[in-house]
């Protein structure tokens, strides 16, 4: 599980003062490049080396509550199932703890032409979740 801090901005909120929908998506895409980053993948090399990119193949999203401006949240990742050249994730919005939007995001890897690609056995080692 990994978890990124974040601030909201008036630019993030719209008429009613309350974060854009759309906003929470770029949230935890913040999110996903900090856990990606914080397990010591560098995309950008991978892409480079390799010409492997990850791209969100699906998003099923529950809005809970609404954030507003000058709140303080936390971006939760966490990675529920990796496979050959699939990421399952659940991404979590919370402010003080409580659940403002839950996400569950399938990411697929792809070649730098768009076709499906296996994760390498390496960096799919540094994703899968933990067990205890």
């Amino acid at each position: 599980m990994h978890q990124f801090d974040l601030r909201v901005y008036y630019e993030d909120t719209d008429l009613a003062g309350i974060v854009y929908y759309a906003n929470y998506l770029k949230f935890i895409e913040r999110g996903r490049s900090e856990w990606v980053r914080a397990l010591g993948v560098d995309q950008v090399a991978l892409k480079a080396a390799q010409g492997l990119v990850f791209a969100v193949r699906r998003v099923e999203a529950d809005y809970l509550r609404p954030a507003k401006f000058d709140d303080a949240l936390a971006v939760i990742t966490e990675c529920l199932a990796v496979t050959g050249a699939r990421i399952e994730l659940r991404q979590q919005v919370l402010r003080d703890g409580a659940p403002l939007f839950v996400a569950l995001v399938t990411l697929v890897c792809l070649t730098d032409t768009g076709q499906p690609a296996r994760i390498p056995a390496d960096i799919r080692a540094k994703l899968l979740p933990k067990r205890h």
